[in-house]
C-alpha cells in the first residue's frame, strides 16, 4: 500500500488499519521533526503528534530528526528512545544495517519530505536546513528492503510551490524506487 498525502496525521489510520493485519509491526520515521507533541493547537491529531499517537499503537525508530520541542525531548528520554538524529548520520555514526537492526520484521515507512535538505526538497510545509540527501535516504531504504517486509509506505508534507516541478519529480522518483524495493526478492 502507498500513500501520498499531505498532512502527515493521515498516517495514523494507515498504521491501525495495518496493525491489525500485523500484530508485531513497528513504524520506521524518516523526518525533521520527531512529531510526538501530545497537543498542538488544542487537538492530539496534527501533524506534530502523529507519532505520539503511533507510538501509543507500537514500536517507532526515528532517522534524521533535527528539530523537537522541550516537551517532545522529555518524552523521548520518559520512554528511553533514541532517534537517529541527523547530526549521527552526517558524521556516519550511525549506518543504514545499525538502524534496519532495530527494526521488526515487519515495517510501515513513514516519509515526512522534509527529512531532505531543503537544497534537494524545499517544497515543505515546515523546512529545517542540514538534512538528508538523496542516496542517503536510498541506502537506508534499500537496507530495509533487503533486511525486513515493508508493508507499506507513505510520503507526507509535500507543499507544492510555483517553478521547476524538480521536487514532484524527486519524490515521484522515490515513491517509484520504493515500489521496487518493498516487491519481495522472490518476486521480482
Amino acid at each position: 500500500m502507498v500513500m501520498l498525502g499531505g498532512e502527515h496525521s493521515l498516517s495514523l489510520g494507515a498504521v491501525q488499519a495495518f496493525k491489525e493485519t500485523f500484530p508485531e509491526l513497528c513504524v520506521l520515521q524518516l523526518d525533521a521533526h520527531a512529531d510526538l507533541r501530545d497537543k498542538y493547537l488544542g487537538t492530539k491529531y496534527s501533524q506534530a503528534c502523529v507519532m505520539r499517537r503511533i507510538f501509543e499503537l507500537c514500536p517507532i525508530v526515528q532517522v534524521g530528526v533535527r528539530s523537537l520541542s522541550w516537551e517532545e525531548k522529555q518524552f523521548l528520554n520518559q520512554h528511553k528512545m533514541t532517534p537517529f538524529y541527523i547530526s549521527e548520520l552526517a558524521s556516519s555514526a550511525a549506518s543504514a544495517e545499525q538502524i534496519t537492526a532495530t527494526l521488526s520484521e515487519n515495517v510501515y515507512l513513514t516519509i515526512d519530505v522534509d527529512v531532505f535538505d531543503p537544497s534537494i526538497m524545499p517544497a515543505v510545509g515546515t523546512p529545517e536546513p542540514g538534512g538528508m540527501q538523496w542516496q542517503q535516504v536510498l541506502n537506508l531504504l534499500r537496507s530495509v528492503a533487503l533486511h525486513k517486509h515493508i508493508v507499506g509506505f507513505d510520503l507526507m508534507e509535500f507543499c507544492p510551490q510555483e517553478g521547476p516541478a524538480s521536487c514532484a519529480f524527486l519524490l515521484a522518483k522515490l515513491a517509484y524506487k520504493l515500489i521496487g524495493y518493498a516487491i519481495p526478492q522472490d518476486k521480482r
